[in-house]
């Protein structure tokens, strides 16, 4: 098998990742307001960073919403496109080395699908993502930048923000220790700062996900659940995700390149001759 690309297309950002002889190479995220000028700015970055010509491609492979704007081959390259679920599935099981799992897409709002080697099957997903992230931070801190939301937690406490089992009860609720949140905001004090509120929203956001793929493990019986988008790179939100671990006996995987997990998926899709349709122009 010779050269692979897989581009995942969004609404502010195109992913995309080479595959050659399938192993994954160079994957890189280019930003663009408009889907059509990315997606043709992060193929000629992906070439010119590879030493690669038009030639040197054998497919192109698109998925995500941004590839409803494609109407012809890329540069005259054979190109298919693929369904973003499935290609989030099919990314994520290649990425983990899983044979079954949930897949959560972390996007702006979030995605989740069971996946096994013949099949993908969305279940379902939830507006809260990091669009939610950064709308909250935006409305509450005034702080609009991702990184800086992220820098601001780091001195967060959840003290005077979440309302916790232990503030409203002497033992145990179940199997739930006093600890586990109660009210995500339910207990928010005149005392909490700008660090603690934009810690607050964090685990609001993740708790959200992490619950919501535990549910999902319990439809189809598996424990686990593979994590993938850009949101995996919010370092506070793996303290979370292991807490829920212990909580509800899941595992939560976070694969490397975990945040290509789409682009690889549209690739494996061809290379594994799974769902795709072809772009006849």
């Amino acid at each position: 098998m010779a050269n692979i690309i897989g581009i995942d297309i969004g609404g502010s950002t195109t992913k995309i990742t080479g595959f050659n002889n399938g192993i994954i190479y160079s994957p890189m995220l280019v930003k663009a307001t408009d889907p059509i000028a990315s997606v043709y700015g992060a193929f000629g970055k992906f070439l010119n960073a590879n030493g690669l010509a038009i030639s040197d491609i054998d497919k192109i492979m698109i998925t995500g919403v941004g590839s409803s704007y494609i109407t012809e081959n890329l540069y005259g390259v054979s190109t298919g496109k693929v369904d973003e679920f499935r290609a989030i599935g099919m990314g994520g099981l290649f990425l983990s080395n899983l044979s079954k799992a949930i897949v959560v897409s972390m996007g702006t709002g979030t995605a989740f699908v069971f996946a096994d080697h013949n099949n993908v099957t969305h279940i379902g997903g939830t507006g809260v993502g990091g669009g939610t992230l950064l709308g909250l931070s935006s409305i509450m801190l005034n702080i609009r930048d991702f990184d800086n939301l992220i820098k601001t937690a780091d001195a967060g406490s959840l003290a005077n923000v979440d309302l916790t089992i232990g503030d409203i009860s002497q033992e145990n609720v179940g199997v739930l220790p006093p600890e586990t949140t109660a009210s995500n905001f339910g207990k928010i004090s005149d005392l909490a700062t700008h660090s603690d509120m934009a810690l607050g929203i964090i685990n609001l956001v993740f708790q959200t996900i992490g619950m919501l793929s535990i549910f999902a493990t319990k439809i189809h019986n598996i424990k686990d659940i593979v994590l993938t988008g850009n949101l995996v790179n919010v370092p506070q939100s793996h303290r979370i995700f292991k807490e829920l671990e212990k909580l509800f006996g899941v595992k939560f995987h976070i694969p490397r390149n975990a945040e290509y997990a789409t682009s690889v998926g549209a690739a494996m899709s061809y290379i594994k001759g799974m769902g795709y349709t072809d772009i006849k122009k």
